[in-house]
């Protein structure tokens, strides 16, 4: 593995490390509170973990020409421009639970095995610019912490 790939690697687990930090703040909430969406807010809890989850199988999976390596119906659910429009059940949010670390698994397993070898360029409503996986992975932790930062405050208020 060259360097390039050491460092995405390294990046994943600090995305891992803060995603498991994550679950357990939300460790032991009901399925009623992952599902509400309190007053002034446009989505849940549930929906931010799957959103996270989304995005990432997009910005490197779908840009890469690559399979989504998470159900259909969980990326189109979840895919940026989406909103809640069910209530999920208590399997469906431990599945998305799982996938939040299986997915950053598989991404390193992915990484080592150098199947990120093309990229369809995108710039992001953030006006960021993704030419490669680097930058990918490189703007995974800012969009995470956003998500992070709406699941701390609705963890708050449900």
């Amino acid at each position: 593995m060259n360097t390039t790939s050491n460092k995405m690697k390294e990046k994943i687990e600090t995305i891992k490390t803060t995603r498991l930090f994550l679950l357990s703040v939300i460790e032991g909430l009901s399925e009623e509170q992952f599902n509400k969406i309190p007053e002034g807010f446009n989505n849940n809890i549930i929906w931010n973990l799957g959103h996270m989850i989304a995005a990432q199988q997009g910005i490197c999976y779908l840009r890469s020409g690559l399979e989504l390596q998470v159900p259909e119906n969980i990326f189109h659910e979840f895919k940026p421009g989406s909103k809640p429009e069910k209530k999920y059940s208590q399997q469906e949010i431990n599945e998305i639970r799982s996938l939040m670390i299986s997915t950053l698994d598989q991404l390193i397993t992915d990484i080592e095995k150098e199947i990120f070898l093309n990229y369809t360029n995108i710039t992001t409503r953030y006006n960021v610019e993704l030419k490669n996986i680097t930058d990918a992975i490189d703007f995974m932790p800012f969009h995470e912490g956003l998500h992070s930062g709406y699941i701390m405050s609705l963890r708050k208020l449900v």
